[in-house]
């Protein structure tokens, strides 16, 4: 009687390796945003870092420690302190606006004193949001939420505190572990990535590190610096909420087009409210900043093999948000810009003839 046939072993190895790789990743999903982070922030410092290494006599547990500490001193603690502020704004603004959805308001003056437009905006203010409960209509027609979910939801971003603490923590543990290991890991994953793309992976390993440290420079570093440049104008030319505003600033500075739109919205509104010369003077400084970052400062910082257009930076923005919070701001447009240097990588390599390689017996002879 005939043996059935042994199935293939390499075949059951494979798929007990998959199982146990999606079993952690299904155990460990909650770790996934520290860990991203930690991978985007060493990626971006990477070269910075080989430097502190050689400066430290190339150990790595020192440069990892010094490493982590600028980190902490020159990302968490700025960002920690200005979304604390920037919540405790917003939380004062969510409870004017429930007093104005209860009671109705009329338009503000500075809407009326606009050139050219404010007696029809404030006209459409009358119509649309001077009776009562009619923000709260337009809140829920525009955002799906009503404005009392919203104000919950300020509340529970301010006293969520432990959660995101914990993040951050873990985020610095893992980024100190990319630090100190990080050349080790990147050895294993080119002797597994030249095992499974052994065409492809060279290309690969090199754009990847390149478009993280320029997506992330370019979006990141660069909409902080236009968040803080920016919201200390506000707060010079007497705007209400300047830290908000630049937080807001901040990640509208993200999105192509976003820091120019804030900038002259805010300087309208000075303007309206009767203050001429301040939301003249705004107005000159965000123009002189922006050009400033997109001729000098953002073609040397970033530089990268890729440059995302508008559509795939604000999919990467909102899909990062819904997934991540505020994590996701950065995650999401790296994640983008990594398909889309895989994608043209991979269509760049389609395109490139093949080389021809002739079987022995066809092969030319060789002159002597």
């Amino acid at each position: 009687m005939p043996m059935p046939p042994v199935p293939n072993a390499s075949l059951i190895i494979r798929g007990l390796l998959l199982l146990i790789v999606a079993a952690g990743v299904y155990f460990f999903r909650g770790f996934l945003v520290p860990v991203l982070a930690a991978l985007i922030i060493g990626f971006a410092s990477w070269p910075l870092y080989r430097r502190g290494v050689r400066a430290c006599g190339g150990s790595t547990t020192l440069a990892a420690s010094l490493a982590l500490v600028i980190v902490v001193v020159v990302l968490i603690v700025p960002l920690t302190l200005a979304l604390h502020y920037a919540l405790q704004e917003a939380s004062t603004l969510v409870t004017w606006l429930l007093e104005v959805n209860r009671n109705g308001a009329p338009p503000p003056r500075w809407i009326e004193a606009l050139p050219w437009i404010g007696g029809t905006l404030a006209t459409y203010w009358r119509e649309h949001l001077g009776e009562p409960h009619a923000l709260g209509d337009w809140v829920q027609i525009l955002s799906g939420q009503h404005i009392g979910n919203i104000y919950r939801m300020v509340l529970s971003a301010t006293g969520d505190v432990f959660n995101l603490a914990l993040t951050v923590l873990f985020m610095l543990i893992t980024l100190f572990f990319v630090y100190k290991d990080g050349a080790h890991i990147a050895d294993q994953l080119d002797a597994v990535g030249e095992r499974i793309l052994p065409l492809q992976w060279q290309r690969f390993s090199r754009v990847v590190p390149a478009t993280v440290s320029a997506t992330v420079t370019g979006l990141g570093l660069i909409a902080v610096g236009e968040g803080l440049v920016l919201g200390v104008a506000y707060w010079i030319a007497g705007v209400p909420s300047p830290v908000l505003l630049g937080v807001v600033t901040g990640f509208m500075a993200l999105i192509p087009g976003g820091a120019p739109l804030s900038f002259t919205l805010v300087s309208l509104y000075l303007v309206g409210s009767g203050h001429l010369w301040a939301g003249v003077g705004l107005f000159a400084w965000g123009a002189i900043e922006l050009f400033i970052v997109d001729k000098t400062l953002r073609p040397r910082l970033v530089g990268g093999p890729v440059k995302l257009p508008f559509l795939p930076t604000f999919f990467g923005l909102v899909g990062g948000v819904k997934t991540m919070g505020i994590v996701g701001l950065f995650v999401g447009p790296v994640l983008m810009a990594l398909l889309v240097a895989i994608w043209r990588e991979w269509v760049h390599s389609m395109r490139q003839p093949s080389p021809l390689v002739l079987p022995p017996e066809t092969e030319p002879p060789r002159e002597p």
